[in-house]
């Protein structure tokens, strides 16, 4: 199956990122994905590969050379963006300390890499999105609530939330979402809480992916919408 759309998504060796990349590849999307963790991306590459075209190029979101490596791979391979989703995030140490207990070089590394770095990727690859394309930024209820311990994940995911918004404004061209796909059993989310069972927690491709994959068919109004909310409103 093929339908000649492109979709970039960063984080994409693993859990959400993952899900979404397969989801999208069964629907015969082609793939440029991005992780840290060269040997999980080569796996992911590898599994994805089976389905569709991709391309895979390990690195940080916040290393400018590495995001300027994702504008090779457009270019050299003439792809035009559909679709960019922002994926890749930075938790922080593990356990979560208070705010006020929190390194300075920890803040900067869960800044950048969730508020920057979506930036300055969206600077870099912007003349190679398509007309009308979607941009899609992944969030998360810290960013819209206070909860203790989360400080510096959920003030960069509610000012990603706030530069989405006004990247709407400015860009009506595109549609600009924030998704918070709500409670997940990821890596990132065992982290978040050591040694506790998160088994209750659903994985990815339940409902978080689900939802998203209809946010993208539909193509609702530019905003900020969660798995929940999408449920409703698509039923």
């Amino acid at each position: 199956m093929t339908n000649n759309r492109t979709a970039l998504i960063t984080g994409a060796s693993k859990g959400f990122g993952y899900s979404l990349a397969e989801s999208l590849a069964l629907k015969g999307w082609t793939l440029l994905i991005n992780a840290r963790n060269a040997k999980k991306l080569l796996d992911a590459r590898n599994r994805l590969g089976r389905i569709t075209k991709v391309i895979a190029v390990s690195g940080d979101v916040r290393d400018e050379i590495h995001l300027l490596q994702l504008v090779e791979a457009l270019q050299t391979n003439q792809w035009r963006l559909d679709l960019v989703v922002n994926n890749a995030s930075a938790l922080g140490v593990s356990p979560l300390p208070p705010l006020l207990d929190h390194s300075i070089d920890d803040l900067h590394t869960i800044f950048h890499t969730n508020m920057i770095a979506p930036i300055s990727l969206l600077q870099k690859i912007r003349s190679y999105l398509n007309p009308h394309a979607t941009i899609i930024n992944v969030s998360s209820d810290a960013g819209a609530e206070a909860y203790e311990n989360w400080g510096p994940y959920g003030g960069s995911k509610a000012g990603l939330d706030h530069m989405t918004a006004i990247l709407a404004k400015e860009n009506p061209e595109y549609k600009f979402y924030s998704f918070d796909p709500g409670d997940m059993r990821t890596d990132m989310h065992q982290a978040a809480f050591p040694g506790q069972d998160i088994s209750d927690r659903p994985l990815p491709e339940e409902h978080a992916v689900p939802a998203l994959m209809e946010l993208i068919k539909n193509e609702l109004p530019s905003g900020r919408y969660t798995t929940s909310i999408l449920k409703e409103q698509l039923q």
